[in-house]
């Protein structure tokens, strides 16, 4: 369900693979005063107005593309590290480690460390462009905050659904980049 053209003209999906979560107007935030006051600190510290339905609704929208982004490029390199690792331990505890020839042995734990130590490269190399990324450190930093500030209205009294905006604990969303651009849509089109 994560097509933007299945959802619902206030709908996001909050999670990857989960139903479309409707949003929450800036005004039931705005409606508690700590929470409309962390969103004004907010927005001058973040470069962003925590109050706007339509600016929020396209952050969030592109939390959820960030979120894909990250789990795809992760089972693109994870998948083939863990069935390469596996396969090699396999093999040499069923197959290898039986050879008469120590230099055959050698030659083989040689190869296999080899390649999962290259698949390993891979991995941390594509989980450090894609975390690393200014322009989705900023969005995350966003995401992270408007969270923040969803739980305090809740905490408060506001009506909002346990869990909004339904992402996860963003380990990697410490650090807002004010020199950097705007991250752009999977359309090409810039958004904030």
């Amino acid at each position: 369900m994560s097509d933007p053209s299945d959802l619902g003209e206030w709908e996001f999906v909050g999670r990857r693979g989960g139903d479309p979560a409707r949003l929450v107007p800036g005004e039931v935030i705005a409606g508690v005063p700590a929470a409309k006051a962390l969103a004004e600190r907010s927005s001058k510290e973040l470069r962003f107005d925590f109050l706007d339905d339509r600016a929020v609704l396209r952050m969030l929208r592109l939390r959820h593309e960030d979120e894909v982004a990250m789990f795809n490029g992760g089972l693109k390199t994870g998948l083939p590290l863990a069935l390469v690792g596996f396969g090699a331990a396999v093999c040499w505890g069923g197959v290898v480690q039986y050879w008469e020839s120590s230099s055959a042995r050698a030659a083989y734990a040689v190869v296999a460390v080899i390649v999962v130590l290259l698949l390993v490269a891979v991995y941390v190399r594509t989980a450090m462009v894609h975390w690393g990324d200014p322009k989705r450190q900023n969005l995350r930093a966003r995401a992270r905050r408007y969270r923040e500030l969803a739980r305090l209205a809740r905490s408060e009294g506001a009506d909002i659904p346990a869990h909004y905006p339904h992402y996860g604990p963003y380990p990697f969303a410490a650090t807002f980049h004010p020199e950097v651009d705007e991250v752009e849509s999977s359309d090409g089109g810039a958004r904030s």
